[in-house]
């Protein structure tokens, strides 16, 4: 009767052991509540080395970038490139006067910075303008402002303490975000220096209340942008010592298309180049005889795509995705759908919902066998794969710091894209390919999604046991 129950006992279990096959750490999370789904398999032979739930619908968080850098792949090339333009109805006169309103035609360029904008100023110069008798107009005629659709991005058009809720717009310069700069006075008890990062000119208002602290007391900064009726303020409190180095804050803007617009204008005027009418936004196109005075072009996808997933982007996650959209003015809506329609191209992939490109939406949903699916893709497209395995990171050699934990193994034979997300549940998430021992390639994905019962989940939680699961999958192959 013993002997029974035990075998009846283990015949019920031999499914969750098979589900778990290859996973037996990474399983032990489901006992604590957890959902999870996982997969991982040679390319080559196609044999898998392990699967639990592959098929689950889960959050992926910013592991949806990855979608995002496979489309645009798909789409423009590694070599493409976004351009931005100044452009007017209007030519210079004899004297360097342009009668007219002068337009930054917003291109898309998801790193468009601040050297763009001076380096646009100085052609701009350069073709003979010295003075605008006009108004500088911002045209965000692609898409912008974007429709927020997170409780962050939402927010952050009043208040925002953070860069990573960045608002969208095609003629957004810096990721979206205010740089200031924060430098200890002369001497202890005087406010600190708190200067604009892009200009000598005042672009965005800063209120200081930053003290300056003798040698070595410590540097202590709390930041704040808030939208005053007079426009954006900085508003920067706390201490800075001394002998502190400078200290440089990013928090997103209200407005990037006005950011861009007060940017530009600064620059201008430093370049000598003086607007008579102020500044302005629009959502209409440039008319299609306007003059191009002056563009610039982005770094090449690839470049672009390493800055979005090493850093995991928001802000140019979601640039892209809307860049997809053929029609102006679009929203992450139709973001989500360009890249829809992507997926529903690759053979085999299954359901997937993608609300955002960057993975802010906690509604984007796919499985483990649809990330492998798609990394396996990008891996049998010899042009394309250079571009998109080069964007993931190396555990031993990524940005991520919190990625360098396991052994040798997995530190060195694993390359990865990671996603976090704490609200409404905590969501860690994992997708990328791997080397055994003998040089053979494979693709794995893990999704960890907590419920509303379940309790907090860091990042050593789950990597710690995946990479021992990775660890025996590549050495014993």
């Amino acid at each position: 009767m013993h002997r029974h129950s035990l075998l009846c006992v283990l015949l019920t279990l031999l499914p969750l052991f098979a589900q778990a096959s290859g996973f037996t750490r990474l399983a032990e999370l489901a006992d604590k509540g957890f959902l999870i789904g996982a997969e991982a398999r040679l390319l080559n032979s196609g044999e898998t080395l392990g699967t639990l739930e592959p098929d689950r619908q889960l959050s992926p968080a910013s592991v949806s970038k990855i979608y995002v850098a496979a489309a645009t792949l798909e789409r423009w090339g590694p070599q493409y490139r976004f351009t931005t333009r100044l452009v007017s109805l209007a030519e210079p006169d004899a004297d360097g006067v342009l009668h007219g309103d002068l337009v930054l035609d917003g291109g898309g360029d998801p790193m468009l910075t601040s050297e763009d904008l001076w380096r646009l100023t100085q052609r701009l110069y350069q073709a003979g303008v010295r003075r605008v008798e006009g108004r500088l107009m911002v045209s965000q005629w692609r898409y912008g402002p974007v429709e927020c659709i997170t409780t962050d991005r939402c927010e952050a058009r009043s208040r925002v303490a953070n860069a990573y809720s960045a608002l969208l717009s095609s003629a957004g310069v810096n990721h979206g975000s205010w740089c200031v700069s924060v430098a200890p006075a002369a001497m202890a008890g005087e406010p600190a220096r708190i200067t604009n990062c892009d200009s000598q000119m005042p672009i965005v208002g800063i209120e200081n209340s930053v003290e300056t602290k003798p040698d070595d007391s410590g540097t202590r900064l709390n930041a704040e942008r808030v939208l005053r009726d007079s426009g954006d303020a900085m508003v920067v409190s706390g201490q800075i010592s001394t002998n502190a180095r400078p200290r440089t804050i990013y928090r997103a803007s209200s407005d990037p298309a006005r950011q861009s617009a007060a940017t530009l204008r600064a620059m201008l005027e430093q370049a000598g180049i003086g607007v008579s009418d102020g500044v302005g936004v629009a959502a209409s196109q440039p008319p299609a005889e306007a003059r191009t005075l002056a563009y610039v072009e982005s770094e090449p996808l690839q470049e672009l795509l390493l800055r979005t997933l090493n850093h995991s982007n928001n802000f140019m996650a979601d640039q892209l995705a809307l860049n997809l959209v053929e029609l102006p003015q679009a929203g992450l809506e139709q973001a989500g759908e360009a890249l829809e329609a992507f997926v529903a191209g690759l053979p085999d992939h299954g359901p997937v919902t993608l609300r955002s490109g960057s993975g802010l939406t906690p509604e984007n949903r796919t499985s483990a066998a649809g990330i492998t699916t798609l990394l396996e893709s990008m891996y049998r497209r010899p042009a394309l794969f250079p571009s998109f395995v080069a964007a993931l990171q190396s555990p031993a050699n990524g940005v991520m710091r919190f990625l360098r934990r396991g052994s040798a193994t997995f530190q060195q034979h694993v390359m990865l894209k990671t996603g976090t997300l704490n609200q409404p549940v905590a969501v860690r998430s994992v997708g990328g390919y791997f080397r055994t021992q003998s040089g053979q390639w494979g693709v794995f994905a893990a999704l960890v999604n907590g419920t509303s019962s379940t309790p907090w989940l860091n990042w050593q939680q789950v990597l710690d046991p995946l990479a021992a699961d990775l660890e025996e999958m590549i050495d014993a192959h």
